[in-house]
């Protein structure tokens, strides 16, 4: 009976331990994942009714975090979503959560991941997609 407790006690504990993530993630993956949502935000952004009016004439965003250009396109990025005019498009909670995330993932890669990062490309016409 003991044993069959202990087995019970075992094949309850499993489960849950497989399912934890060992490794945290680093700074890298950190990065990567904010990079891709982003993207996928400002796309969604330029599709969606409310927003599209106002986000048509904005450049398509594309975030390639292995690319050094990659810093000088968020700037230019959250320049040109800060300069929005009309109030009804550049007050939206999505259009501000996309440059508040901007500018947090901009925060990100120049302090705190600097010295993680690495650019393997340094070519700007890449992220004009």
């Amino acid at each position: 009976m003991l044993i069959l407790n202990h087995l019970l006690l075992v094949l309850s504990l499993v489960p849950p331990a497989l399912s934890y993530p060992f490794f945290p993630p680093t700074c890298y993956t950190k990065v990567l994942h904010m990079a891709q949502e982003l993207t996928q935000m400002a796309a969604d952004l330029k599709r969606d009714p409310e927003t599209s009016y106002c986000m048509a004439h904005m450049p398509e965003l594309y975030l390639d975090v292995h690319n050094a250009c990659v810093m000088q396109k968020m700037s230019t990025y959250m320049n040109l979503v800060e300069g929005l005019r009309q109030r009804r498009c550049a007050y939206t909670r999505e259009v501000r959560k996309l440059w508040t995330s901007l500018r947090q993932l901009f925060i990100i890669m120049s302090e705190r991941c600097h010295g993680d990062l690495v650019f393997t490309i340094s070519d700007c016409a890449l992220l004009e997609r």
